[in-house]
């Protein structure tokens, strides 16, 4: 896989458990039903343990997050909430606490998957490089 391997654009491909996971979190219903099916275009800048990631939702609104790995990072979340999170690499996968859910992703046969999980409930969202 090599270190680089998360560098690149991926747009939304396909996800398992949307609904359930996002009223596990409390998304609000509007931000559920604009997430449904998102043509989420996800952009991943890695420089070493560096990087910045960020979701381009349709419409023009942006969220990006940069941390460097197994160093506190100020986050946001889905929703538009800020914290502190400590990123790690697992076995290739990016791991990360969010406050109410447990995030990894990794790139595997040349998509980005990603899964969420928060109580017992997980979600998967696979998306496809595009650059």
């Amino acid at each position: 896989q090599g270190n680089m391997a998360f560098a690149g654009k991926y747009e939304f491909e396909g996800d398992e458990n949307y609904d359930e996971f996002v009223k596990k979190i409390g998304l609000p219903s509007d931000k559920i039903e604009m997430g449904r099916n998102c043509k989420i275009v996800t952009e991943v800048v890695q420089n070493g343990n560096d990087f910045t990631w960020t979701q381009h939702f349709p419409g023009g609104r942006t969220t990006t997050n940069s941390f460097t790995i197994g160093k506190e990072a100020d986050m946001e979340t889905m929703a538009g909430k800020k914290f502190k999170a400590t990123v790690k690499m697992e076995d290739g996968k990016i791991v990360a606490d969010f406050p109410n859910y447990h995030h990894t992703a990794e790139i595997s046969g040349g998509k980005l998957v990603e899964i969420s999980t928060s109580s017992g409930v997980v979600y998967k969202r696979t998306s496809k490089r595009i650059a």
